[in-house]
């Protein structure tokens, strides 16, 4: 082909290539313009017509509704000193889908937490699937604070409160403890966990993405702190009772004991204290013996201290009076194949006489002349086998027979204190029946704003008359006789009560018990008193806890301000 006819050829494709050229342009032209309408379309409908749903979901990234803790209730004395009080504290938590994989913030966190690199990372491989677990629970403000100002993404502090007990062991059992989550575990703060446990509120705050506040917006619900609750017990008489039993169950090598000291005018608990016993505020190494108020959740044969209780049947019978003469020669008797014995031949004896020695023989001789069911009628008129109704978890009932064909030897037993069980607050609110006039009170662990209406359970003139002879009982002569207290009248009876176990009563293992009222003049106070199993020599209750009484007794009256009643 000639040169000539080429360029023609060239022109005529030419030629047919610009149509097609100038609509491709003008199709992406259009198509970038509808591109733009598109976007521009979108935005006029995610900034007006959706504009809620972007603020709602900006909101969810930054705003937060968070929990207000509010604090638990305090509890204190009759008087208002602290038992139980709540401090600020911090718990630090972490999301472990959060935290850098960079080995040096690791380790400073870890050192800063106190662990070792590895446990730190074995326990965020444990929790790696979760976005929650916690570094360590309730620690100091400031503690958490240096550990916060480390800036380890992925790590956060919650507020929350930790329970602090001013008073330690003395009133442990009494006043229990809470877990780690603020939760009554034992005693008043497990029996009072609903009043005394708050309310929390609610607050939304803004946070930046790192979890950190930014500015409090809005107080949704004020936070409502648990109650106070004011026991009955006086923080004085509990301390001074604790520090005498201590000592008593530290001399005697005894495996613990119990006191409970009783408001004679109200029932109130004026005191309530218990060996072994802990430190709730470190609880390592506890020793699970001392979580117990074996006050109040344990019972015990009581032993002769139920004598007068049981002379009130005696002496309501009519048939009997105080001068009344017993005879217990030879110094035993055998009922049902059984022999009950004294520690000697008294011979003749009076009714002060037989609670002054503490003779089986003659409480066994006048029960047996009763009506089978009278001793144990006047037990439950004292409160005996029914429960005290303080509230307080695990209170014991104690155990009364029922009448149910009595042997003449079960009828003879409940008269020295044997064939029933009883707790120490048991025993202690049936005392109150003579210190009263005949009324029992009913115990109280809460202060008391007006004296309860008691339940009658003696004559009042049995009750006078009973009051002597516990006096006769501690005199100088008797074994009572260290229960005295100077410059006061005070009355009481021992008791040596042998403990049991699998196969019956056991050899040399005994309960030292002393029940009590003070002054005689005019009752203030009543005070139980048992020494479990006292190992270093003498076990009687008139040598172990007729003293404790003593002591006790003394100092409560004094710092009562009781004026002395005893001629000097």
């Amino acid at each position: 082909m000639s040169g000539a006819a080429q360029d023609a050829a060239s022109r005529r494709r030419r030629a047919q290539s610009q149509p097609l050229a100038g609509g491709r342009f003008l199709l992406v032209l259009g198509l970038v313009l509808l591109a733009m309408a598109l976007l521009a379309g979108r935005v006029v409908y995610l900034q007006v017509i959706d504009r809620h749903f972007l603020q709602n979901q900006g909101d969810a990234r930054t705003l937060r509704v968070e929990p207000i803790p509010a604090h638990r209730g305090m509890i204190t004395d009759r008087h208002g000193e602290p038992l139980a009080i709540s401090t600020p504290v911090v718990s630090l938590w972490a999301n472990p889908q959060e935290l850098p994989e960079d080995p040096i913030q690791r380790l400073g966190l870890a050192r800063a937490l106190g662990w070792e690199p590895d446990a730190l990372d074995e326990r965020l491989e444990r929790y790696a699937s979760r976005e929650f677990m916690y570094l360590r629970r309730q620690v100091t403000p400031a503690e958490a604070q240096r550990i916060l100002d480390l800036e380890v993404p992925g790590v956060y502090g919650r507020d929350e409160y930790k329970r602090y007990y001013p008073a330690g062991e003395v009133a442990a059992q009494l006043v229990g403890v809470t877990d780690v989550d603020d939760q009554g575990q034992e005693g008043v703060e497990l029996a009072f966990n609903g009043y005394l446990t708050g309310t929390p509120g609610q607050r939304r705050v803004l946070k930046d993405r790192r979890g950190r506040l930014v500015r409090d917006l809005a107080l949704l619900r004020e936070q409502r702190p648990g109650g106070t609750l004011a026991l009955s017990i006086d923080q004085r008489l509990q301390y001074m009772a604790y520090r005498e039993l201590k000592a008593a169950v530290t001399e005697h090598e005894a495996q613990g004991g119990v006191l409970v000291m009783l408001d004679a005018r109200t029932g109130e608990v004026l005191a309530m204290a218990n060996q072994p016993s802990y430190n709730p505020n470190n609880r390592a190494g506890l020793d699970p013996r001392g979580l117990r108020n074996q006050a109040i959740v344990d019972v015990f044969e009581p032993g002769s201290v139920m004598k007068p209780l049981a002379m009130a049947a005696i002496l309501s019978s009519g048939e009997v009076t105080r001068d009344t003469v017993v005879d217990t020669s030879p110094g035993w008797m055998r009922i049902d194949r059984f022999t009950i014995r004294d520690i000697r031949n008294y011979g003749e004896l009076d009714l002060s006489g037989i609670l002054e020695k503490s003779s089986n023989i003659g409480m066994s001789r006048l029960a047996l002349e009763l009506e089978p069911e009278a001793i144990a009628d006047q037990y439950r008129r004292l409160g005996l086998g029914q429960s005290p109704e303080t509230g307080f978890p695990g209170e014991a009932t104690g155990r009364l027979p029922a009448p149910v064909r009595w042997s003449r030897s079960e009828r003879a037993a409940l008269a020295y204190g044997y064939g029933l069980s009883t707790s120490a607050l048991q025993l202690a609110s049936a005392y109150t029946a003579i210190a009263n006039d005949g009324v029992r009170l009913p115990p109280s662990l809460l202060r008391l704003d007006e004296p309860p209406v008691g339940e009658p359970a003696i004559d009042p003139e049995v009750a006078a008359t009973l009051l002597e002879l516990l006096e006769s009982s501690v005199g100088a002569y008797s074994g009572g006789r260290r229960a005295q207290v100077e410059g006061y009248r005070v009355g009481g009876k021992t008791g040596t009560v042998r403990k049991t176990g699998a196969d019956g009563y056991r050899e040399n293992a005994y309960r030292s018990v002393f029940a009590g009222v003070a002054p005689i003049s005019d009752p203030r106070i009543v005070t139980v008193v048992m020494i479990d199993q006292p190992s270093a020599g003498d076990f009687y209750g008139g040598a172990v806890a007729a003293p404790v009484f003593s002591r006790v007794t003394g100092n409560a009256l004094r710092l009562l301000d009781v004026p002395p009643d005893a001629e000097p």
